[in-house]
């Protein structure tokens, strides 16, 4: 889902009632010019028109008409900084800490807990417990992204060389979308993740889980699988977690099965899909930074089985 006329959260609610206000407050004033509209061109129309105006009457029609757009536009901006005000409501000094980080074209997320020992990295997912505020730490690595969850806080930008902070709740279990809303480049629009609420004690259990190395393989494709990861060009970006792959450049792989969806949105997590990837990662999304692994087929199936299997 992704409206941010469903709010989840109370910075889109407040949000959401200011959407409302202002579309009210359009409409209305619509309506009103176009009866006046309206009552122009009547009046024009008819063969025995009046006679105009007098001066000092039109001057005040006008003064008042001026008055009142005067007082729309200050009641639109009071509710507008009022909004703001709502939206920064939330303390985030006890609050779960997040960072992000956008790339061209993913993103990279880290749950910054104060033990590093607890610390959990995943890509282009965000999971958050229900009812608990969240501080998320907004940074880049490459240009000016934005991050958008409409159901649960507007845009805050990620900015090369400096942080920015969203502090969000959501008060409703889901799978909510979130994607980067200022252009960032070639596959800007394919650029987006999946944010899903649970239970707090479902979010602690998979937090558990994601600290966990990376499954061991159950079977000789996939033994064969993890082989190739731990030998090719695989390890030269990606981290795996338990194996000799543990560079940074590209999203952790550890836990991949488990992610809904692939390249940051653009496939769903099936074993088609992650052998369509890994055939030629560049007919599936133009301009990104994954070189064609070049596996042969058999190769490309026994890497697909042990990713596959990684949850």
């Amino acid at each position: 889902m992704q409206s941010v006329l469903a709010p989840a959260g109370v910075q889109a609610a407040e949000i959401a009632w200011l959407w409302w206000v202002m579309l009210a407050v359009c409409a209305a004033v619509f309506v009103v010019v176009l009866l006046f509209v309206g009552a122009g061109l009547h009046r024009a129309s008819r063969r025995n028109a009046p006679a105009p105006t007098p001066e000092r009457r039109l001057h005040r029609a006008i003064g008042g008409a001026t008055a009142l757009t005067i007082l729309t536009l200050m009641g639109l901006l009071t509710a507008a900084i009022a909004t703001g005000r709502a939206v920064q409501s939330l303390d985030g000094a006890s609050a779960l800490p997040v960072i992000v980080v956008g790339n061209q074209w993913w993103w990279a997320i880290e749950y910054a807990l104060p033990n590093p020992a607890e610390r959990v990295r995943v890509a282009n997912e965000l999971r958050l417990p229900r009812g608990r505020t969240v501080s998320i730490t907004l940074g880049s690595n490459d240009v000016i992204h934005s991050l958008w969850i409409p159901n649960l806080h507007g845009k805050v930008d990620l900015i090369p060389g400096r942080q920015n902070v969203m502090v969000l709740r959501a008060d409703r279990v889901g799978e909510f979308r979130a994607q980067c809303a200022e252009y960032c480049g070639t596959q800007h629009a394919h650029m987006a993740f999946t944010v899903t609420v649970v239970e707090p004690a479902a979010f602690d259990a998979w937090l558990v889980a994601q600290r966990e190395p990376a499954r061991e393989p159950v079977d000789a494709v996939a033994r064969r699988g993890r082989q190739l990861v731990e030998s090719t060009t695989c390890m030269m970006c990606h981290t795996v977690r338990g194996t000799l792959a543990g560079a940074r450049i590209a999203p952790d792989l550890t836990h991949v099965g488990s992610r809904p969806t692939l390249a940051a949105g653009v496939l769903p997590n099936t074993d088609e899909a992650l052998d369509r990837w890994l055939r030629d990662p560049q007919a599936v999304k133009p301009g990104n930074k994954m070189p064609v692994p070049g596996l042969s087929d058999d190769d490309r199936r026994a890497v697909v089985a042990y990713l596959r299997g990684l949850k």
